[in-house]
């Protein structure tokens, strides 16, 4: 039974050894023709260096391939492991995945085993000292595709954080109303295609990832959270390109169920304004409709009547002053006729309607009020003070309250 040779002979690895800048030229050649994506790549001064990199590669090769049995053919070989590091990083720097570089290291290896193993059988390489030769071809191929995939994915991750800094930067911007100088550069900076508008989305940390999926890839999250008033956590901030017009209602339905809380769309250098009123709908804990995301776009009025609320007691308290006399019960028949007839401008049937009262009803209140209030019951300004004071929405200017 034949003994395992210990190692390649050291007078067949010089043979090799000689041969190598041409075994690199032959390999650089081939990989050009079978992997077109390199050919610009592999031209001028830079492919002069990748030439020196598969030389490199070859040598540290011959490192393991003269080195005794018992040595692990998979051991690292610091310069060449190395070099394939950096070519890995340079490759997802490029913009590239490692699918061209993997078959460059294919087409090396087979390219470089033809060229070597005729060269080492030339000089009386043994068939065992072939066959273990091989097995160390590709075992070091196999250790020089480890360390780019590594070198990829490092500088991937890398570019990544950097990246989601600049984005984070970019949003903080936004939100705190920098310049629109201030802005573009930002933007530019984070390689980020501002978009028409923006608009602000509250919503609970736990519900994000999964609004996220129907999002658009551009959308940008705030590094900073917000505190929800009603003590439930902390509420992230997206900012939504392009989810105005029509994209609107896509963007609510994408947001059911996730207790999110929706600004109006702005110009994307004026995404503050978003924000400033998604942010004061959560502080004024306004509360959305079953499962259906809170879209301020639909609470207007809230927002304005609740700007100041102090404010708004003060004005409820005065304007309804004549009223203070009553009972508890006359005093609310009276305050739900009035809100009523403001709404429907004076329809004596239409109050009726919704109160479900007789319309004669309706008209004895409404003398009870006019009582009460006088010529002011006629006057534009109370009426719009009631209106605001009742929280609905003012009529157009012709509305007046008839007999």
């Amino acid at each position: 039974m034949t003994t395992e040779p210990t190692a390649i002979p050291g007078d067949v690895a010089r043979a090799m050894r000689d041969d190598l800048s041409s075994v690199a030229e032959r390999t650089v050649a081939e990989i050009i023709v079978e992997v077109p994506s390199y050919a610009d790549a592999f031209t001028g001064r830079m492919g002069q260096k990748i030439g020196n990199a598969v030389e490199l590669a070859l040598g540290g090769f011959l490192e393991l391939a003269t080195a005794s049995t018992g040595a692990d053919p998979s051991t690292p070989i610091g310069p060449a492991l190395a070099a394939a590091y950096d070519l890995g990083r340079g490759e997802a720097r490029s913009g590239r995945s490692m699918d061209a570089l993997l078959a460059a290291y294919r087409v090396g290896a087979r390219i470089s085993w033809r060229e070597m193993s005729a060269t080492a059988v030339a000089a009386g390489l043994s068939v065992e000292q072939l066959a273990r030769f091989a097995e160390l071809v590709f075992a070091f191929i196999d250790q020089l595709s480890a360390a780019s995939v590594a070198g990829h994915a490092d500088e991937l991750a890398t570019t990544g954080r950097v990246r989601q800094r600049y984005l984070e930067r970019l949003a903080a911007l936004l939100l705190t109303g920098a310049a629109p100088e201030d802005l573009a550069a930002a933007a530019e900076r984070a390689d980020w295609a501002p978009p028409r508008t923006l608009t602000a989305v509250l919503l609970p940390e736990g519900k994000v990832r999964g609004a996220m999926v129907s999002l658009d890839g551009r959308t940008l999250r705030a590094a900073d959270d917000v505190r929800d008033p009603s003590g439930a956590g902390e509420l992230v901030v997206l900012l939504v390109p392009d989810a105005e017009g029509r994209s609107r209602p896509a963007l609510l339905r994408s947001l059911d169920g996730r207790d999110a809380v929706v600004g109006p769309p702005r110009p994307w250098t004026e995404a503050q304004g978003s924000y400033t009123r998604a942010l004061r709908a959560v502080q004024l804990d306004l509360v959305a409709e079953g499962s259906e995301p809170l879209d301020t776009e639909a609470r207007l009025a809230d927002l304005v009547l609740r700007a100041d609320e102090p404010a708004l007691a003060d004005l409820r308290a005065r304007v309804l002053a004549p009223l203070d006399e009553l009972s508890p019960g006359a005093r609310e028949k009276l305050t739900e006729t009035l809100r009523s007839w403001l709404m429907h401008h004076g329809r004596r049937d239409a109050v009726a309607g919704e109160l479900f009262v007789h319309p004669q009803t309706v008209r004895y209140r409404m003398g009870q009020l006019r009582e009460l209030y006088g010529k002011r019951l006629e006057e534009p300004r109370t009426v719009l003070e009631l209106t605001l004071a009742l929280g609905v929405a003012p009529g157009p200017p012709s509305a007046r309250i008839d007999p």
